[in-house]
């Protein structure tokens, strides 16, 4: 059984804005393809979306705190 490490907000957190931008864009990209992959049941380990979906929570959770901080 593969297991995965759920995501450390604290390393998102480091990122840079553009990094977060990129991973934003690269997470969707994986979901998508995930999405895809499931309708031609060819997906192999399901775990992969909660773990994505995860990933993105994250990153746009620390952008909106960003943006709402710069705002301030």
């Amino acid at each position: 059984v593969l297991t995965m490490a759920r995501p450390d907000i604290a390393e998102v957190r480091k990122l840079s804005d553009g990094d977060i931008t990129t991973q934003i864009d690269d997470t969707r990209r994986e979901l998508f393809t995930l999405r895809f992959e499931q309708a031609t049941r060819r997906l192999e380990n399901p775990q992969r979306f909660k773990a994505a979906r995860i990933k993105l929570a994250q990153l746009l959770t620390v952008q909106t705190e960003r943006k709402s901080s710069a705002a301030s």
